[in-house]
C-alpha cells in the first residue's frame, strides 16, 4: 500500500503549506486510480517448481508444467531472459502463501501485457512528463531555516546534474505553483522519453509516481543515484519532520521500506526492459 500523505501530515505539525499538500495528495489519488493492477489478496501456493522457457513471443514462466498467464488470460511472455529470471525469482521466493502484493515485477509485466487502460506510447510519455511541473525537488520552502538548508544541500546537486545531463533549464521555486518550466526543457525530456520502448516507459512512470519526481526517476535510470538515495531525497521533508518530532509508531518505517521496494522494482524493470543482453543462465538450480 502506498503511504498516505493525509495520514503522515496529520500526525505531526505540517511543514508544507496546505496548497502544496493538496497538490501532492491529488497526485497520489490519481496514481491510486491508475496504478498497475494485481490481485489484492493472498493465495495458497499451488506449485512446487518455477522455470523459464523460450516461446515464439519471448520468454515464458512455468509453474510446474503450467504456463503462467496474465489476469486477462494471456500467456505471460516477457521480452528478455533477464526479466524472465527476475520474475521467476519472485514466484520462487513465495512460501506457503503467494503474497501478490510483494511481486512488483510480475505486476508491472501483467500491466504491460494486458494494458488494462489501453494507453499508447504517447500517453505513457505524457503521464511521466506531467510530473516535471510538480517535481518534488523543484518545490522549496522559505522556512524553517533547517529545512531550507537541507533542501539546498541535498536537492541542488541533483537538479544541477539534470540540467547538465540534458542541457536544459529547470530551476526551483518557493511558490505553490512551482517553477515555470521552459517549453524547450519539456521538449527535450519528451524526446528523451520517446527513445524508450513501451515497457520501459511503463516502468519509468511507475518510478516517477513513487518518487513524485521525474528528475529523481531519470537519475535512477542513468545510475546517478542509488535507490536508497533517491527514496531519501523524495522523502526529505518527511524525514526532517521525523528527525524533529519522531516516528509515528511503525508507520514511517513501513512506508519507507515499501517505497524502497517499489522504487527498486521499477528501476530494475526499466533496466531489464531496456537491456539487449541475453543472459545464459540455468534458472533455480537445485
Amino acid at each position: 500500500m502506498l503511504p498516505s500523505l493525509h495520514r503522515i501530515f496529520s500526525a505531526r505539525p505540517a511543514l508544507l503549506n496546505s496548497g502544496r499538500l493538496q497538490k501532492l495528495c491529488s497526485l497520489e489519488n490519481l496514481f491510486m486510480q491508475k496504478r498497475s493492477y494485481a490481485p489484492s489478496t493472498e493465495r495458497k501456493k499451488f506449485y512446487e517448481s518455477v522455470s523459464i522457457s523460450q516461446g515464439e513471443g519471448g520468454f515464458e514462466i512455468n509453474l510446474d508444467r503450467r504456463k503462467l498467464r496474465t489476469p486477462q488470460g494471456k500467456i505471460f511472455t516477457v521480452p528478455s531472459e533477464p526479466l524472465a529470471i527476475a520474475v521467476a525469482t519472485e514466484w520462487d521466493c513465495q512460501r506457503d502463501t503467494i503474497k501478490f502484493f510483494t511481486m512488483h515485477l510480475t505486476t508491472l509485466c501483467n500491466t504491460a501485457l494486458d494494458n488494462p487502460t489501453q494507453r499508447n506510447k504517447e500517453q505513457l510519455i505524457g503521464a511521466s512528463l506531467k510530473f516535471l511541473e510538480t517535481d518534488t525537488i523543484c518545490y522549496r520552502v522559505e522556512e524553517p531555516p533547517g529545512l531550507v538548508e537541507l533542501q539546498t544541500n541535498e536537492w541542488d546537486p541533483v537538479l544541477k546534474w539534470a540540467e547538465g545531463r540534458y542541457d536544459v533549464v529547470i530551476g526551483s521555486s518557493t511558490s505553490i505553483m512551482g517553477p515555470v518550466i521552459p517549453d524547450e526543457t519539456k521538449e527535450v525530456f519528451l524526446r528523451h522519453l520517446a527513445s524508450y520502448n513501451s515497457w520501459s516507459l511503463l516502468g519509468i512512470e511507475f518510478m516517477v509516481t513513487q518518487l513524485k519526481s521525474l528528475i529523481l526517476a531519470m537519475a535512477l535510470v542513468d545510475r546517478f543515484l542509488t535507490v536508497q538515495k533517491a527514496v531519501k531525497l523524495s522523502r526529505l521533508e518527511e524525514e526532517y519532520q521525523i528527525h524533529r518530532w519522531g516516528n509515528v509508531e511503525w508507520v514511517h518505517d513501513y512506508d519507507l521500506h515499501e517505497l524502497q521496494a517499489r522504487t527498486a522494482a521499477g528501476t530494475l524493470f526499466v533496466h531489464l526492459c531496456s537491456s539487449s543482453s541475453n543472459i545464459k543462465h540455468k534458472l533455480l538450480q537445485d
